[in-house]
Formats: structure tokens, C-alpha cells, sequence
């Protein structure tokens, strides 16, 4: 018997003329998705949500599957995010976002894509929209454990599962974790599946995306965060690391801010602090740098800066102009290090 949880809200029928011819085939089963092909099997576990303070909707996953990020999510902000996974078949994605931006709500228009794919035995799809009304399905035939749990504002799902604790853990981690960055509850709730047993072949692959309207680059995209580990012995490690580099760059200019409005203290506990999380990024090692110079701390300054340009070399090329760095620039120490880095860059390079 196949799993199934659906929201609960107000069916609509209000289907523009244009998505007419596109919506038809799904009123007769067994016709559209089968023409579609899927990929590798995505045994794994994954989890969507949505922040009602912010507006945005995410998802996290994990997958012994080699690069699960590029085909098991469907996502625009301000409308919803979809899960597809285990026989990932974009076309729910792809044609389920066009039922609901024709009006019809996620359980209705999961009924019409479940009821029009003769292989929908094979899937695990879960769908979340900006309303935060869920609806998800779990196939017959999907790997064992399988299985999914929908609550306020988020839906966890997986098969290939050590179990059914796996998906209560996701499910108690989001519940828990009300007013906390989206990102975060999302990577939580993937450490907490893990840690109950994750997926029953082990590790490979782990991505996350986040969207919001108008909140990705230059305001005109609508994602916020898109990270991919592909191949990794340990993909959640990797993917909290890659999301410390991500905001590294807001946290530095927080950092800086904080200390010149006269917090000092919390300034530099900050940088401090990003210095231990990702020692081997070069570009919080000129942050502190930086920071050290606002302190006339001329001897941590040079230490720090010897640490960046031991990292990576080429930043000589920009250190002797940095305003930031002006009050070393005539220092004969500044230069010397700015003579050992040049000493030390690939000379095929440049």
C-alpha cells in the first residue's frame, strides 16, 4: 500500500487557457511520465521546509547516490519546493509547478502526476508550497525502509532507510529548531537522519537549496543558496563547510562593522571564531589581518597575513595597494613577506 500525507486546503480549479493542453494528459492514467527517463535509483533521505518568518523554502538531502542535488528538486520561491527521489523523475517538478501556479493546491495536484505515471510505484515525491500546505507519496516498490511524515511547514522523507527513525529524526530536528535560519534547521535535520541510522549503504552525496523571491544575486534571482557535494566520504561535513565559506564573507563584514560601531570584543571573537571553522580559506586570515591593523597589532597583522599568503601566494598582487593594509605598507617586514610569496608562486603561472 502506497504512504500518502495531504494537506489540507481549499481545492481550485483556476486553469489558465494556455495550461489546458498541458494538464489534459493527466486526466487519463498511465499517460506523460513514463516517457520521461530518471537516472540512478536515489536511495536517501531528504527533507523540505519552509521558514514563516522569511518566506523562504529549502530542502536537504543525502544520498549514497553519486550527485543527488541535480535531480531530486523542483524549486521557485514564493510558490513551492518539490522532492523527487528514489526513480527521481523531474517531470513532477517540472509540470506539478505549473498545476500550482494554475491554482490547484499540492494534494490535488500530486493525485493528477501520481495517477499519470505508470511507474509512480517507483517514486517519493513530497511537495511544500509558499502557503506551507504539504503532500507527499511514497511508492510501493521504493527500497525499504521507506516511508515519509509531513508536519507544519516542512515534509521529511527517505527510503533505503536503516529505518523509520530515520525520517522522525528529521521530522523532531525542523520541529525543534522554529526560528533558526532555514539553512540551518535543514543541515540539522539531515545530521540528526544520520546519526539515527541515514541511509542503510552509507554516504556519497549531499546538496541544499534555498529560495525567496527577488533574494538571490543582483535581486533578480530567487535563490538564496544552492550547494552541491557530489562525492564525498563524509558529504554533511563537506556541505556545513561549504555553508561556513558561503556566508564567511557576510560574517567578516558584520565583524568589522561590529567592531568600529565599538564592540570590539564581539568583532574580533567573530572573526576568530571563522578563523577556526575554515583555517584553510586565505580570505579570513586578511580579515583578521585587517581587523589586527585597526588594533595596532602590527606583529598578529604580519602573522596573519604570512598565514594568508602561505595559502595562497597571489595575494601579494593586491596586499601592497589594500588601503586596509596601508599602515603596513612601508614596514620592511610587509615587503619581505611580499618578497618570500612572490619567491613562492608557480612560476609558470604568471
Amino acid at each position: 500500500m502506497s504512504h500518502r500525507a495531504l494537506s489540507h486546503g481549499p481545492h481550485r480549479w483556476a486553469l489558465t487557457l494556455g495550461l489546458v493542453p498541458l494538464l489534459l494528459p493527466l486526466l487519463t492514467p498511465g499517460v506523460g511520465a513514463q516517457e520521461v527517463e530518471y537516472h540512478e535509483y536515489e536511495g536517501t533521505y531528504s527533507i523540505i521546509a519552509r521558514d514563516a518568518e522569511t518566506g523562504e523554502l529549502g530542502m536537504g538531502v543525502q544520498s549514497r547516490a553519486f550527485a543527488v542535488g541535480y535531480r531530486t528538486w523542483t524549486a521557485k520561491g514564493g510558490v513551492a519546493i518539490f522532492a523527487h527521489q528514489a526513480a527521481s523523475n523531474p517531470y513532477y517538478g517540472r509540470v506539478g509547478m505549473e498545476m500550482l501556479l494554475a491554482g490547484l493546491p499540492p494534494e490535488e495536484a500530486l493525485e493528477r502526476l501520481v495517477r499519470s505515471d505508470v511507474e509512480s510505484h517507483r517514486r517519493q515525491v513530497a511537495i511544500l508550497d509558499a502557503q506551507g500546505r504539504t503532500a507527499a507519496f511514497t511508492g510501493d516498490s521504493t527500497s525499504q525502509w521507506h516511508g515519509h511524515h509531513c508536519g507544519e511547514n516542512y515534509c521529511a522523507q527517505g527510503n533505503t532507510l536503516e529505518g523509520p527513525e530515520v525520517v522522525e529524526a528529521m521530522a523532531r530536528s525542523i520541529e525543534g529548531s522554529v526560528g533558526d535560519p532555514l539553512a540551518d534547521r535543514l543541515l540539522d535535520a539531515l545530521d540528526a537522519a544520520e546519526a539515527a541510522g541515514g541511509d542503510r549503504r552509507g554516504m556519497q552525496s549531499a546538496a541544499m537549496i534555498v529560495v525567496n523571491p527577488l533574494q538571490g544575486a543582483g535581486d533578480y534571482s530567487d535563490t538564496v543558496l544552492d550547494i552541491r557535494i557530489n562525492d564525498h566520504p563524509v558529504p554533511l561535513v563537506e556541505l556545513r563547510r561549504l555553508l561556513t565559506v558561503f556566508r564567511s564573507r557576510g560574517v567578516m563584514a558584520e565583524a568589522h562593522r561590529r567592531f568600529d560601531d565599538g564592540e570590539r570584543e564581539e568583532g574580533l571573537r567573530m572573526i576568530l571564531e571563522l578563523v577556526d571553522e575554515i583555517p584553510e580559506k586565505d580570505q579570513v586570515w586578511v580579515g583578521l589581518a585587517a581587523m589586527y591593523v585597526k588594533m595596532d597589532r602590527r606583529e598578529d597583522a604580519l602573522e596573519a597575513l604570512s598565514k594568508a599568503l602561505e595559502i595562497n601566494p597571489r595575494n601579494r598582487n593586491y596586499l601592497p595597494t589594500d588601503p586596509d593594509f596601508e599602515a603596513l605598507h612601508d614596514d620592511p617586514a610587509f615587503g619581505e613577506l611580499m618578497d618570500m610569496a612572490e619567491g613562492t608562486a608557480d612560476p609558470e603561472g604568471e
